[in-house]
């Protein structure tokens, strides 16, 4: 091992992957309901639809000298599950998640709203996320838009 690895200067990545169920409308109030429907096809449904989510969320820093590892795993699964999977798992993202109350619960702005969650993770640095909605569509955002989406 390098003295450098050895001193914990080593900055590593790692990847997680989480999953969870949602629904959501793609509506904006902001658009008629004729542009709502040429826009979002047939997510418009007034009912809804569901997706099975896919994120990864990937966090560097240095390796630990005495746990080899530069976060608990057991830390970034509690952490995910309080700020994301218990707050999103089996809800509707329009009705019950706040950040929706004015935003189009599009998985970009998804994407970004669990950026802004997991940022305060306080064992290491996010450095971004990628949400997949279906096998088709993924989204990734590092953090980089410096307001986030509107409310």
């Amino acid at each position: 091992m390098s003295s450098k690895a050895q001193q914990g200067t080593l900055k590593i990545e790692l990847g997680r992957r989480y999953h969870f169920a949602a629904s959501h409308r793609l509506h904006s109030p902001a658009l008629s309901e004729e542009e709502n429907c040429r826009i979002y096809g047939k997510c418009n449904n007034p009912f809804g639809h569901g997706h099975n989510y896919v994120v990864e969320v990937l966090v560097s820093g240095e390796i630990d000298p005495a746990t080899g590892m530069i976060a608990n795993l057991a830390d970034l699964d509690g952490f995910v599950e309080r700020e994301i999977l218990d707050p999103f798992d089996h809800k509707s993202l329009n009705e019950d998640v706040a950040a929706f109350d004015a935003a189009v619960p599009t998985t970009e702005n998804l994407c970004i709203e669990i950026f802004r969650r997991l940022q305060t993770f306080p064992k290491a640095k996010l450095e971004r996320v990628r949400v997949q909605e279906t096998s088709n569509n993924s989204f990734e955002y590092a953090g980089d838009h410096p307001q986030g989406f509107e409310r």
